[in-house]
């Protein structure tokens, strides 16, 4: 398995990687960063543990949300369209982050 380096919260992680999965799980880094910066740019929470858990809570409202949201009335489209992909499962993100955390302890 590869292994990519990616900085969250000015922190760097090696985080591993399955072949052709670089750009996804950079694509995750940008988001649990800008998620995680917002909390702590908000000035209430200071602790990383904290900021990380109130960010890990949030995606997965956010993705509860749109789990139940009815789906939009499209044009039937080729098998593995993007409206196909709408969908993020937090659990495998939520592993890859308790894994660069390390001995810091786990998210959940």
């Amino acid at each position: 398995m590869k292994q990519i380096e990616a900085t969250i919260l000015g922190q760097s992680y090696m985080l591993a990687c399955p072949p052709g999965g670089e750009r996804l799980l950079l694509d995750a880094v940008a988001i649990v960063d800008r998620e995680m910066s917002a909390i702590r740019d908000a000035g209430k929470v200071k602790a990383r543990e904290r900021i990380a858990v109130l960010t890990a809570l949030n995606l997965a409202y956010q993705q509860a949300e749109r789990a139940s949201a009815p789906a939009p009335a499209t044009q039937p489209g080729p098998a593995g369209s993007a409206a196909e992909h709408t969908s993020l499962d937090l659990a495998p993100l939520i592993r890859r982050i308790d894994a660069a955390l390390g001995d810091d302890g786990h998210l959940l």
